[in-house]
């Protein structure tokens, strides 16, 4: 009875702390929008150098790319923006989830708030940067002369889910990272083989028969998600349900993750 009532309270506490966390919106707003002013403070075009260097390594991959799979650049250059821009958002929540907890330490350490709270000023630091990046999708809209149609609407709630996996992916790494300081290295090498075995620099169809393999490979429906709207598309049943079934793994791992060990965050970083 004691240990039930123990875990009860755990799990009061980390449903309480999320929901106050989310309270605190004008504050985890301001800390995101200064994390990026102060990692380009004096800089000349500030956040914009991801722009553009996204920009140019759009291009530059695009031209080879299609000459080197024999694509039409209209038909390839959109599909290389989207899906570069939709894993450059996911790769950097996953890249950067070690430091969630760690790099806030000053603050753990001496401001008494939700643990929440760094999980949202992460998040919402990301969304600033990708919605800088996202004037380089209607560039090439606009240049190709292409349009996507009301389907394009449809990428908000697949952006949604995106955004919902990474707070919670990034919560237990984020746990987890500063319990274990290799965790973060151990991820980066594993984001960046991900980034080859998904098809963002080239297209399933390239596979042929065995682009059934797709399937298995969870950050292919993740990104086709957000992608294939954007493209004029729609995503399919099976891209539904396979990020439904990750949404539903990562909330219950978080949730394991952020009830049992909520309380050790301050001792760990």
């Amino acid at each position: 009875m004691i240990v039930c009532g123990q875990r009860q309270g755990q799990l009061h506490l980390a449903i309480n702390d999320v929901i106050d966390g989310a309270a605190l919106w004008p504050l985890w707003g301001k800390l995101g929008w200064n994390d990026i002013l102060q990692r380009y403070r004096r800089s000349l075009l500030g956040p914009l150098w991801l722009t553009a260097s996204m920009a140019i390594m759009v291009v530059a991959l695009g031209v080879i790319y299609a000459q080197i799979f024999k694509i039409a650049l209209h038909d390839f250059m959109p599909f290389l923006c989207v899906g570069l821009l939709v894993w450059g958002f996911i790769s950097s929540m996953l890249t950067e989830a070690g430091t969630l907890f760690t790099g806030a330490e000053s603050y753990i350490k001496q401001i008494r708030l939700p643990y929440s709270v760094y999980v949202y000023r992460f998040i919402w630091a990301k969304i600033i940067i990708f919605a800088h990046n996202f004037v380089i999708y209607f560039g090439i809209l606009l240049y190709f002369q292409i349009w996507p149609g009301g389907t394009a609407l449809f990428a908000i709630p697949g952006f949604l889910l995106v955004v919902l996996n990474g707070a919670l992916t990034s919560l237990y790494l984020g746990m987890v990272s500063a319990r274990f300081r290799d965790i973060p290295q151990i991820v980066a090498s594993v984001v960046q083989i991900l980034f080859f075995l998904t098809p963002i620099m080239w297209k399933p169809e390239l596979l042929g028969g065995n682009s059934v393999l797709m399937n298995l490979n969870p950050f292919y429906h993740i990104v086709e998600l957000v992608r294939a709207p954007m493209l004029g598309q729609m995503p399919s049943a099976v891209n539904y349900g396979a990020v439904i079934l990750i949404t539903a793994a990562n909330f219950l791992l978080a949730a394991a993750f952020f009830v049992r060990f909520r309380a050790r965050i301050s001792y760990w970083v």
